[in-house]
């Protein structure tokens, strides 16, 4: 038997992301977004949600830039501090002490504590309800060393990612198996 339920986040786990912006001095805010995913891989688009009333909201609104960090649960303190004030009043790399560091094309900085930074120049932004989404062309994808794999791609498992679900963390880096391990052995 199914029941309706009141909606919130219906598509979920979602990842845990820091997300930096930069104001009109070169003053540098970090947020924390539950609503930061994949729009397109060719081109490389990436999208981050926020509501109008935020302090990154505003920022990005003028700079049409950002960076995506991608924090491990080693920082979760510091994720859910900057998800829980506001940047108009609060230094929140100050507060938490996350390194900022200069990023290749964007005035925002990368978290030097994220393995994981990407920087995106807003392509569009798209007023859906509550948030604003903002589509970004990626210029630039930072790894920290020891967490690129074999394969050159990011190893998901050691990199002790988390996301959020129902107000909650969980972690994500259990491996489970590869993409087409369902069609080994069969035939068309």
């Amino acid at each position: 038997m199914k029941r309706i339920v009141n909606p919130y986040r219906v598509i979920f786990p979602t990842p845990a992301a820091l997300v930096t912006s930069i104001d009109a001095n070169g003053k540098p805010n970090v947020a924390t977004a539950g609503e930061v995913f994949m729009m397109s891989l060719h081109p490389l688009i990436v999208a981050a949600g926020f509501r109008p009333a935020t302090y990154t909201n505003k920022l990005i609104h003028a700079t049409k830039e950002f960076v995506v960090n991608l924090p491990t649960q080693g920082i979760m303190e510091a994720v859910d501090y900057c998800g829980s004030v506001s940047g108009r009043e609060v230094d929140k790399f100050e507060a938490t002490g996350l390194t900022p560091l200069p990023a290749k094309h964007v005035k925002p900085p990368l978290i030097k504590e994220c393995p994981v930074n990407v920087e995106c120049q807003v392509r569009e932004i798209i007023r859906l309800g509550s948030h604003d989404v903002f589509a970004g062309d990626v210029l630039a994808i930072h790894l920290d060393e020891e967490i690129i794999g074999d394969d050159g791609l990011p190893d998901w498992e050691n990199l002790k990612t988390f996301a959020f679900a129902s107000r909650k963390y969980y972690s994500v880096s259990h491996f489970l198996g590869r993409m087409g391990f369902s069609k080994k052995d069969k035939k068309p």
